[in-house]
């Protein structure tokens, strides 16, 4: 908001004014996020009517035209997709406009998912410029800073996309002057917050152009042009004229740009240039028709990023782990959240809820989860009262959308009838511990799921019943978290997109509850245990035998049952000490990630109290400085779990599930948790690249720096294996994650710093972040076809784990309705086979056609913004989960009858497929196809085949995008 007043509203606004002013002149916005404040809250109807002209003179130009400039490194595809498709249906709702170009200057690094993203978006070129400093060098000297980028091994040609890296002065004017001490280029000079000086008089303005000094601005500014010149293989060079918060104060800005531009090209003989203003279409045209043969790269992508050999941007793959984890516990909301309503309003069109109120109620955790994807959002990297306003727009969208669950539920079981109340909606412990109550459980995912959800309850004589009254396994224990209340476990069995309803009573002599049953081992001093034989006890479920050492207290190996391989295991805490003093050399902060020296292990003492119950054995370990200790610094709990016959318990049984206790941490500490095998894996680690596809990281020795440059994001996954045996971590956050010796994977969990740079004090940019963090991490072991076969689907059941309201019961048993015992016990809705997601089922109400040129049409005519929005289009997205060649039976191609799918919510009238974000017919989406030595021939392409009688085939990787129209009820 302060930016905005003191900075972007200005961009805007006196950046149109001056466009107006001169043919000549250009510029190009990204973030929607800021234009759309502006538009709705500051732009006057001229104001208006003059953006709607420069867009169709092509002279304002919208690039990636998302909420904002997403993060790459950290951010899920599913919440790139979401804030790309936010910033894309409003341009085209509003301007018939459709971004083709990117312009990804700013994240710390370039993942390969992006290019893919961009490519499906419809974008002709992708535009990126932080890579490691020493690649960068090494390319601009070959003239290899433009390429063809196959980001995604499995769609190759079809979905690369023409990338160019800025060179090293990256997206800033150079604004030194050879001929004066003052800066150049910047006329501006600095916006000041929160309130713009009143003369208008700002800091730093550089000099102005000036008749006496026009010639030596002119020769400086060729002489940059002819340097970048030499790095590109065509004449054309791509020349940023602006950086960070510039075109606040546009006039002076333009009007000084004008005379430098005219003095160049009035004697471009002289000086060998000719300048234009141009938008990034503009040049990308340029460089197209020059119809030269590219090279084309691989799914490789560039992380992790360095800027100099100490300065390693991989801290912030972990900074701020409470905002990574509630984003991305937003994430799935929404999700869920969106699949509901649209359900609701398919089956339930003479429903009692506002569909309007309903919908803005999700579009504000939409525009929320959009916008902490920014690069200085779920990054970490933002000042503390920046990242406080983050989480409170999450944490309001969050409660608009449960509290729309939670009215959906009431509505659809007429609840007033039977007398209950429905409470408000909060996940875990949230329910009246001391009463008999029910939870409603939603499961968010197209596939039936079998698992566990916690709640908490008052006492441990306790029974969980169905909704026809039959008793449901489910095992109580004392709390982890309060000495208080107990955690009760109920075992859900779901089929997708639906839900159940449980109710929990207090015991009246029927079967109850399995209580699980603790033994505490006395705490051990594992410093001291190696003069010991170790006294091992197993913990055993269905697929592991989990062995751990009473003399240490620490786990010592797990055994996969099926094919009975034991593996070493042993799980530490270390901490890396780094530097807060510029003085004293390289520095930690919410960017980079500077140890002074190698991970010191935290505690010399482990307590142990094993939880044994029927359904679940949870180890609860605490780990302390030392045997006396008061207090424990860390703690995990491992969970492992048993299913009773009659329920498909394979992901369950398959899956060791850790959560973990970190902090407060001591300052300048960053937390990680090493886990060392006996796997032979030669130090190769794989982690993933946005939740997308893998990548493989090779443990790379450098002169400096070497354990920060060998640290990687896993953003969902990350693995290690030898030639038989895999192990994989699922996460529910982003984490910095490093293999750094043979058999270890380590991952950092929480970062707490504080340094004297004076950017980093000026920006509040110091983390000194004294929270405790709570993540979770589940562990799959097993051979390479076991694994395969596990990972995808258990990687999405713990980023869309089942939705959990809460209610109060009232009199003795509520009557339900039939239609609710139909709906939620039987059938699902929608259901995809293994290999497949669901990744959007949603009502966006966009209010544009889907006709081209009838939108169009409406915009010149000025009816775009009119009438209600529109609930009959359902967009849906299908992605496929696996490469090709990944597995010999997920692998295959999918056909997919998009009738028969969607039935559950009604007839299909029509489909239409589109591109990513829905802003093109896919049968009219020519993308431009660059020249590579492999496709020697320079073509447009079509992206997908036509579907046939609502039949579509999902090929490996695709992400299929569809508009569905039902039949009115």
């Amino acid at each position: 908001q302060e930016s905005m007043h003191a900075y972007a509203a200005n961009v805007y606004t006196t950046v149109i004014e001056e466009l107006m002013k001169g043919k000549q002149r250009k510029f190009i916005a990204v973030e929607q996020e800021f234009f759309r404040l502006w538009w709705d809250m500051v732009a006057t109807d001229t104001q208006k009517q003059q953006v709607h002209q420069l867009l169709q003179e092509g002279r304002l130009e919208f690039v990636i035209g998302g909420q904002v400039m997403h993060d790459e490194a950290v951010t899920l595809i599913d919440d790139q997709i979401l804030q790309l498709t936010e910033g894309h249906g409003f341009l085209y709702e509003t301007f018939g406009f459709r971004p083709q170009f990117s312009w990804h200057v700013d994240p710390f690094g370039a993942s390969a998912t992006t290019p893919t993203l961009f490519a499906l978006a419809g974008f002709n070129a992708h535009l990126i410029s932080r890579i490691d400093y020493d690649l960068k060098a090494d390319m601009q000297k070959n003239k290899k800073l433009q390429f063809v980028w196959q980001g995604s091994p499995s769609l190759s040609e079809r979905q690369e996309i023409f990338t160019h890296v800025m060179d090293q002065y990256s997206y800033c004017t150079p604004s030194q002057l050879p001929f004066s001490n003052r800066s150049g280029f910047f006329w501006n000079g600095l916006a000041t917050f929160p309130d713009p000086p009143k003369d208008g008089v700002y800091p730093n303005m550089s000099l102005p152009v000036t008749d006496a000094n026009l010639h030596l601005y002119a020769q400086t500014m060729v002489a940059n042009i002819k340097e970048r010149a030499a790095w590109f293989r065509t004449g054309d060079v791509l020349w940023p004229w602006g950086c960070d918060k510039q075109f606040f104060n546009a006039s002076v800005q333009y009007s000084n740009m004008d005379l430098l531009v005219d003095y160049i090209n009035k004697h471009s003989g002289e000086f060998g240039v000719t300048v234009q203003y141009a938008t990034v279409s503009d040049y990308f045209q340029a460089v197209y028709s020059r119809n030269l043969t590219w090279e084309t790269r691989d799914s490789q992508d560039f992380l992790p990023y360095s800027t100099e050999p100490f300065q390693a941007w991989t801290g912030f793959y972990t900074s701020r782990s409470t905002l990574k984890g509630i984003a991305r516990k937003a994430s799935s909301l929404l999700h869920a959240g969106e699949s509901f309503f649209t359900q609701y309003v398919r089956k339930h069109p003479e429903g009692s809820i506002c569909k309007c109120k309903a919908l803005k109620q999700l579009q504000s955790l939409r525009w929320a989860v959009s916008e902490v994807q920014h690069h200085d959002g779920i990054t970490g990297t933002e000042s503390p009262k920046v990242k406080d306003m983050y989480l409170n727009n999450l944490m309001y969208g969050m409660f608009n959308v449960k509290k729309l669950m939670a009215s959906i539920i009431f509505d659809i079981n007429n609840a007033k009838k039977n007398g209950e109340v429905y409470s408000s909606v909060f996940t875990k412990g949230s329910g009246k511990p001391d009463v008999d109550q029910y939870v409603v459980v939603y499961n968010p995912l197209a596939w039936n799921v079998t698992t566990f959800v916690t709640v908490s309850v008052s006492n441990e004589a306790v029974s969980v019943y169905d909704e026809l009254g039959r008793s449901v396994p489910a095992q109580v224990q004392s709390s982890v978290e309060s000495q208080s209340t107990y955690d009760l476990y109920i075992l859900v069995a779901i089929s997708g997109l639906s839900y159940r309803k449980y109710s929990i009573k207090a015991l009246n002599g029927k079967q109850s509850a399995f209580i699980g049953r603790s033994i505490k081992y006395k705490r051990r001093d594992f410093t001291r245990a190696d003069q010991q034989s170790p006294q091992l006890f197993p913990v055993v479920n269905g697929c592991y035998q989990i062995v751990f050492d009473q003399n240490t207290n620490l786990m010592h190996s797990i055994t996969e049952r099926e094919t009975n391989q034991t593996v070493q295991f042993t799980q530490e805490f270390l901490e890396y000490h780094v530097n807060g003093d510029t003085m004293k050399g390289p520095i930690s902060d919410n960017y980079l990630f500077a140890p002074n020296a190698s991970a010191v292990p935290v505690s010399k003492a482990v307590g142990l109290e094993v939880m044994s119950g029927s359904l679940m054995t949870e180890i609860r370990q605490y780990f302390y400085s030392n045997v006396t200790s008061q207090d424990y610094i860390y703690a995990v709990y491992t969970r492992l779990y048993s299913v009773p016959e009659g329920y498909d318990g394979k992901l369950l049984c398959h899956r060791i599930e850790q959560e973990y206790s970190v902090g407060p941490l001591e300052l300048n500490r960053e937390a990680v948790l090493r886990t060392s095998t006996s796997l032979n894996t030669r130090q190769l680690l794989y982690t993933d690249n946005n939740g997308y596809q893998m990548q493989k990281r090779p443990f790379k020795a450098y002169v400096n720096n070497t354990v920060a440059r060998n640290y990687y994001p896993m953003v969902q996954t990350a693995y290690i294996e030898d030639d038989t045996t895999r192990l994989m971590l699922l996460a529910e956050r982003a984490h910095g994650v490093s293999s750094q010796k043979n058999g270890q994977v380590e991952v950092m969990l929480h970062r707490r710093l504080w340094n004297n740079l004076q950017w980093d004090l000026n920006n509040n940019l110091t983390l000194n972040d004294s929270s405790v963090v709570r993540p979770v991490i589940w562990l799959i072991l097993g051979t390479k076809a076991v694994t395969n076969t596990l990972y995808q689907t258990s990687g999405l059941a713990l980023e869309h784990r089942p939705v959990v309201m809460f209610g109060a019961l009232s009199g003795d048993k509520p009557k339900l309705p039939r239609r609710l015992q139909q709906n939620s016990v039987h059938d699902s809705p929608v259901a995809v086979p293994p290999n497949l997601h669901l990744q959007t089922l949603s009502i966006p109400g966009w209010k544009y056609s889907s006709n081209h040129a009838e939108q169009v049409r409406s915009i010149r005519m000025g009816k775009q913004r009119q009438g209600d929005a529109d609930f009959s289009r359902v967009l849906l997205r299908i992605r496929h989960l696996y490469e090709v060649g990944e597995d010999p039976v997920l692998s295959q191609p999918m056909m997919v009858d998009l009738k028969s799918l969607l039935k559950g919510l009604g007839s299909v009238t029509a489909v239409e497929e589109r591109s990513l974000t829905g802003t093109w017919d896919v049968n009219t989406l020519e993308r431009w196809k660059w020249k590579t030595a492999q496709y020697p021939g320079k073509r447009f392409f079509n992206s997908t085949e036509a579907s046939e009688d609502y039949i579509v085939t999902v090929h490996p990787k695709e992400i299929r995008t569809f508009f569905v129209y039902f039949q009115v009820q």
